[in-house]
């Protein structure tokens, strides 16, 4: 049987084309093979996670990429737009299926001058910020703002790079002075010219993200709120569905909405949150940053819904229907960072589920994920301090949060430095969702005691 006798005769697409390769490309294509479809991928590391699914082009055979695939989507929301461009036109052409998502949601993506206008113009919330073009305007951003402010390029930044927490009038001139050359596009910072924004510090209880997919017909299905816990700057873990969010879920489901309709989105994107007051001190969020993309905050989706996230994407990219996306059972999902644990110990542990990523050992690298699900949502807890113990990096969760660190604290918006949002597919990059402040511990006893009531409800209805 040759591979084309594998297929319908009316199924157009036969082949995902996706830019990078990572563990994200490797879990849409374990997605897309049971649909009945194959994958190949535009990375520059032969090796990548995703060369496990299917043939890796380097950037180098763009064209031999192109008469590969069908349809295209990526995992990397750094993608050059101009490739992106590329395949755009080819669509147009009718000479390929499509590009998802579109182009502009990588542009705004990646400035996030650009994102939070967009987020503003759309009646989102976010921290107070300010364009920055010169050092006047600086010391008018932390006038108007007030100090402390954190001062970041809008395009780039890595590592750390790229961001100055200016604390007191005097810090103003050397901030400029050592991110002035983004404005212009000088120096190593971004080749791309482009204002610095000013952030305002607000104070927030929680870190939450919401997932949501988009049809190419405008249908949304949305995924419960979760909440993540971050350490050293890296997601440590996710909490599915996040509890006690019931009363944020239609705030959370028509900012994404709004915002997936606006750009006329198909795909998976994640929307990250903060969980602030208001002026009558009532709970709202506050929207930090989008990702046009599958996301780490939700690969516990994979067990835990009844359709993934990664599942999803597959199905709006070669414009299948949206599947349900319920929680069917609360879960944690953590990272696993630089060594592999005993999967021995993990797997001995009751609802653990083990996915590895096939990536070599290195510090803080993201090499795989588990997702615990115990039959009893009573044993979530225990569970969990089993599994932390496995860990070789335990990322600060055998730790319990003190009183003061269970406070809300002062912080920057929590926008990434370089790509997860910055680099969920990280074949090298690995920095996921970097602090400039000290990272907010909540404690977790809540998880034994109860669970969202929207769950319970749709559990009951199933």
């Amino acid at each position: 049987m040759t591979t084309a006798n594998a297929y319908p005769v009316t199924q157009t697409i036969r082949t995902i084309g996706i830019l990078g390769g990572g563990q994200l490309g490797m879990m849409l294509a374990e997605a897309a093979m049971p649909l009945g479809y194959q994958c190949v991928f535009l990375e520059d590391s032969a090796e990548c996670p995703a060369s496990l699914y299917g043939r890796v082009f380097h950037s180098d055979q763009l064209a031999d990429f192109i008469a590969a695939a069908d349809v295209f989507t990526l995992e990397f929301e750094n993608t050059p737009t101009a490739t992106v461009e590329q395949l755009t036109d080819l669509s147009k052409s009718g000479s390929k299926q499509g590009m998802f998502p579109p182009l502009i949601a990588l542009d705004i993506a990646q400035d996030r001058l650009k994102e939070k206008q967009m987020f503003n113009s759309l009646e989102i919330a976010t921290v107070p910020f300010m364009a920055v073009n010169s050092e006047a305007d600086l010391q008018q951003a932390c006038h108007e703002l007030g100090l402390p402010i954190v001062l970041k390029t809008s395009r780039g930044g890595y590592d750390g790079k790229g961001q100055f927490v200016i604390r007191q009038d005097s810090d103003i001139k050397a901030a400029w002075q050592d991110l002035k050359d983004a404005v212009t596009g000088k120096g190593s910072l971004t080749p791309t010219p482009a204002p610095l924004i000013a952030e305002g510090f607000i104070n927030f209880s929680r870190e939450l993200s919401i997932i949501a997919a988009r049809a190419q017909n405008g249908q949304v299905r949305c995924y419960d709120l979760v909440e993540n816990h971050h350490h050293n700057g890296i997601l440590a873990k996710t909490q599915a569905p996040a509890v006690g969010t019931s009363h944020l879920f239609k705030q959370a489901t028509d900012d994404i909405t709004k915002i997936m309709n606006h750009l006329d989105y198909v795909g998976v994107m994640a929307l990250e949150l903060f969980v602030t007051k208001d002026a009558r001190g009532h709970d709202t969020l506050l929207a930090n940053e989008i990702a046009p993309r599958v996301h780490n905050s939700g690969h516990w989706s994979i067990e835990g819904a009844v359709t993934s996230q990664f599942e999803n994407h597959i199905r709006a990219v070669v414009n299948l229907p949206l599947g349900d996306t319920d929680n069917v059972h609360p879960a944690i999902m953590l990272n696993v960072l630089g060594q592999y644990p005993d999967i021995s110990a993990v797997l001995n542990i009751d609802g653990a589920h083990y996915h590895s990523y096939h990536k070599a050992e290195r510090d803080d690298r993201k090499i795989a994920h588990i997702t615990l699900m115990p039959n009893d949502v009573a044993d979530l807890e225990p569970a969990l301090a089993k599994l932390v113990a496995t860990l070789p990096n335990k990322m600060g969760l055998e730790k319990k949060p003190s009183a003061i660190d269970s406070q809300p604290k002062a912080a920057d918006s929590l926008t990434t430095t370089d790509n997860d949002n910055n680099n969920d597919n990280d074949n090298d990059n690995d920095n996921d969702n970097i602090l400039e402040s000290t990272e907010i511990h909540i404690d977790d006893s809540q998880t034994t005691k109860s669970i969202d009531a929207k769950v319970k409800t749709e559990k009951v209805k199933k």
